[in-house]
């Protein structure tokens, strides 16, 4: 049995081994990569440049376009160009880099969410005591905290999935280098790996959603008490975007990294991965951030200069 350094790089088999998909595949992803790219750039700019915007709530939603950007950059450049070109090879460092990355980022668009309810919950519930309890000092420690635990949580990912012995198989069944296909090619015994992931996904998600839905619990409980009518529309529409994409993004991931081999296919793992990397980078901006009158006044104020 040889050990990974026989393994020098990795076939990323990508949707389709047809020239005109192919093209077609690259076309897709072309398009979804400009538009999650200028949607989350546009945002960060807009909420940088004006000062009105300086705001707890703005200064997460800049966390998480920085976050979608850098998520989205990590696989799908790669993919359009094996699209483009056919070539599929990734190198051994390179597929280590975009594993560490996607934990990076992915779970950071969990976090980063999770602290977005509690300032909600804050704002609605806490009103008088939001200044003080959402200071910028709080926002910095809980930013610095999210970022700073996504990176050891990816680490550890990383260190035992290329801790794996790669023997003969290097054909990846994905677009990117999925943690668990990388598992279904080694030729080492990977229950550990498995149960590690197992029991971090099922903590990490149940508090982070058990955060979520407590906040938004309270949030709701809140909203209801509000006589007007356009209050609670307005309290509303802030908050159905946030569950929108936290549900897509956490239910899309879990059922990736959690489902049982035999629910495994070839089309679905694609299909899977393809909602947890790709679409919420893309939705972000649009369903969350510029839903936000205050953002679009500051859009169409920027646009206009």
């Amino acid at each position: 049995m040889a050990n990974q350094s026989t393994v020098t790089e990795f076939i990323l088999m990508g949707f389709s081994d047809d020239h005109d998909m192919q093209i077609l595949y690259f076309v897709i992803f072309l398009v979804i990569y400009l538009l999650a790219l200028v949607g989350n750039l546009l945002l960060g700019v807009v909420v940088i440049l004006n000062h009105h915007l300086h705001a707890p709530m703005y200064f997460f939603l800049v966390n998480l376009s920085f976050s979608d950007v850098c998520f989205i950059s990590t696989m799908t450049p790669k993919a359009m160009a094996a699209s483009l070109t056919n070539n599929r090879q990734i190198s051994y460092v390179g597929c280590a880099a975009q594993v560490f990355s996607v934990f990076t980022f992915g779970s950071s668009e969990l976090s980063l969410l999770t602290v977005m309810a509690y300032d909600r919950y804050v704002a609605i519930c806490h009103p008088l005591q939001y200044t003080l309890m959402m200071n910028w000092g709080a926002c910095l420690q809980m930013a610095a905290a999210s970022w700073i635990g996504n990176l050891i949580y990816a680490s550890l990912h990383t260190i035992l999935t290329f801790r794996l012995n790669f023997c003969k198989f290097n054909r990846i069944e994905q677009f990117f280098c999925d943690v668990p296909n990388l598992q279904k090619i080694s030729c080492t015994d990977t229950i550990i790996n498995q149960i590690l992931i197992l029991v971090l996904a099922i903590i990490i998600a149940s508090v982070c959603s058990g955060l979520i839905f407590i906040s938004y619990g309270y949030i709701f409980s809140a909203v209801m008490k509000i006589p007007s009518v356009q209050g609670r529309y307005k309290a509303f529409s802030t908050c159905t975007p946030h569950l929108t994409v936290f549900s897509l993004f956490l239910i899309s991931a879990l059922f990736a990294y959690m489902r049982p081999q035999s629910l495994s296919s070839h089309t679905l793992d694609l299909l899977s991965a393809v909602f947890y990397t790709v679409l919420p980078p893309l939705l972000n901006p649009f369903i969350y951030s510029f839903r936000n009158k205050d953002i679009q006044k500051a859009v169409w104020k920027m646009l206009k200069i």
